[in-house]
């Protein structure tokens, strides 16, 4: 495996029950020159105190303002900051297992691919497994059409080259989450890889920024329709610059 440097992108926000123990296991998995960006939203709890305490010992974390409109743009901040090879993304609130970080980048040995997702075990907030396979739980599936109707790709199970951040910034307004979007440039610019197995617990509580339930249905058709065009106008500049 040839070695490639890597940015995590964080997006924190009221996070301080599980933030600290969260930038351990990544920063355990980091090399020395590679880094950890954390945009962070102005919060009400101790986030800002656990972060800059982290920050004064591995300087491999940097610190930014986060922009207070949303997750989405959170981590569109962070990721705009990240300027290593490969591109991981994180929340503040789950734990990266043993491998996550080795084995993702092996298969970006392959010029071709653009976009790597793994699988997680969805657990609660005490990090016990409710469910033990987020791929089996969801059906993920690649294909344009079917992660613009069901989208498989999960954030913090991604990473992704840092040129497809010209394709893919700035964010379009009225996605419905970054995640979708980036799975899906990847997959019209390249190969993605799916990998089966969990290297990530992804902690499910009473506070999470995202979560696992619908829209309303009038919301969701909304949004594909937007996604849909904005797929339609990348693979226009696409044929353009052929």
């Amino acid at each position: 495996m040839n070695y490639k440097s890597v940015s995590v992108a964080m997006a924190a926000y009221n996070g301080e029950q599980y933030i600290g123990n969260q930038i351990d296991s990544i920063l355990y998995q980091l090399k020395r020159d590679d880094e950890l960006v954390i945009s962070l939203d102005p919060s009400l709890d101790c986030t800002d105190q656990i972060v800059r305490e982290k920050c004064k010992k591995d300087k491999r974390i940097i610190l930014i303002d986060g922009p207070n409109q949303g997750a989405i743009s959170n981590f569109e901040n962070a990721i705009n900051i990240a300027n290593k090879e490969i591109i991981f993304l994180a929340d503040q609130d789950d734990y990266w297992l043993p491998g996550k970080v080795e084995n993702v980048l092996k298969e970006f040995d392959d010029p071709d691919v653009k976009v790597v997702l793994h699988d997680a075990s969805i657990v609660d907030k005490n990090l016990n497994v409710i469910i033990p396979s987020y791929f089996q739980h969801r059906k993920v599936k690649k294909g344009i059409k079917e992660n613009i109707l069901k989208n498989s790709y999960m954030g913090c199970c991604m990473a992704f080259r840092q040129d497809l951040k010209d394709l893919i910034l700035p964010f379009p307004k009225d996605i419905p989450m970054h995640d979708q979007w980036i799975g899906l440039v990847g997959e019209l610019t390249g190969k993605t890889i799916f990998l089966p197995q969990q290297y990530l617990l992804y902690r499910r509580h009473e506070a999470n920024e995202t979560n696992l339930t619908h829209s309303n249905i009038l919301q969701m058709i909304k949004w594909r329709k937007n996604i849909y065009f904005e797929i339609e106008r990348i693979k226009k500049n696409i044929r353009q610059d052929l």
